[in-house]
């Protein structure tokens, strides 16, 4: 279902049967106060005389009277003028990823999103993402990159077998928190301000353990406590010290709700069973073995596993929008057969 207000349009899923669906839908204004950048993820690798580069912006609209910046120019974009886009898209806070087009803007390699930047919802904000290649027939290339408002971090990964050297303007640190790729950050930056790098030598991220890892981190960082403070890095190596995001807290929300509620049918539907026979016996030696709180939480660990191994396929493009689509409404149809159990 769609809405347009003010030029910009909204979506939600069709609600199913009779029941009401509400689109939330804000005033909008071509430059809203209290828009910024997080930050700016840059994934570089390099194979047969290519490039290729995958960048993410987590942008936040921290505007008060809530109000969405949406204009043909809503979010702006500068790409090494070299680069060739191969795909764009942008998510809105608490939404799905969705396929979107990026129009020139003026100089060579400045584009611009026509999508509107909503307020945040909680600790949901935008997400911007394309990927593009460039030359690199010397095995080395230098990025200038050029940022369009305030923010807060600019991340660079890599593989291990390649060279980042960092160049004038904004210092870049060496963030070692995974030790499958190589993490670089730079923080403060604003317009007008140089921000230089280079990369040379060849490699690949090797995303399936980027992804394991990732997963393993927020596991260890679930029991109480915040997601994102487990590991804090957006597109999977940036860490805590220069404060910037965990690409998995962006679903956070969602995670720790399907948990929650998944837990809550399975244990209503267990305690509506009345235990006979062998079964009762079964269940009694199960109890004299685990605790509830022990069963909690192995059960919590195996959901938990599950979801993230998703997310983290879904970040590290491994599956479509399409499949991650499906994989989910799958999820929430098994998870209304089983609350209707109750």
């Amino acid at each position: 279902m769609r809405a347009t207000h003010q030029g910009a349009t909204y979506f939600i899923g069709a609600p199913e049967g009779n029941t009401p669906g509400d689109i939330s839908v804000y005033d909008v204004a071509a430059k809203v106060a209290g828009v910024f950048i997080e930050a700016d993820v840059i994934e570089v690798e390099a194979a047969n005389g290519q490039l290729q580069v995958t960048e993410r912006y987590f942008v936040h609209n921290a505007s008060t009277p809530p109000t969405a910046q949406w204009s043909a120019r809503s979010f702006e974009i500068v790409v090494p003028p070299e680069a060739v886009v191969e795909g764009a898209g942008a998510q809105r806070p608490g939404g799905l990823p969705t396929s979107t087009k990026m129009d020139a803007d003026g100089p060579k390699g400045h584009y611009a999103f026509n999508f509107p930047i909503q307020p945040d919802d909680g600790d949901k904000s935008t997400l911007f993402e394309l990927s593009y290649h460039l030359p690199y027939s010397d095995g080395k290339f230098t990025f200038k990159p050029q940022v369009t408002m305030p923010t807060q971090s600019i991340g660079v990964l890599l593989p291990k077998s390649m060279t980042f050297t960092a160049g004038a303007g904004l210092a870049f640190k060496s963030v070692p928190e995974d030790p499958a790729i190589q993490t670089f950050v730079a923080s403060n930056a604003v317009p007008g301000k140089a921000v230089e790098f280079t990369v040379s030598g060849t490699g690949s991220i090797p995303r399936e353990e980027q992804g394991a890892q990732g997963g393993q981190q927020q596991g260890a960082g679930s029991g109480g406590q915040d997601a994102s403070a487990a590991g804090g890095r957006p597109g999977g190596g940036m860490g805590n010290p220069i404060n910037t995001p965990d690409p998995l807290s962006k679903y956070k929300w969602y995670i720790l709700t399907l948990l929650f509620l998944l837990l809550a049918a399975a244990a209503a539907f267990l305690l509506r069973k009345p235990a006979t026979g062998t079964t009762a016996v079964a269940a009694g030696t199960a109890q004299a073995l685990a605790s509830p709180a022990a069963k909690n939480a192995a059960l919590l660990n195996a959901l938990k596993e599950e979801l993230f191994a998703l997310e983290s396929d879904k970040i590290a493009g491994k599956i479509t929008p399409a499949e991650y689509a499906e994989l989910k409404a799958a999820l929430e149809t098994v998870l209304k057969r089983a609350l209707k159990r109750q």
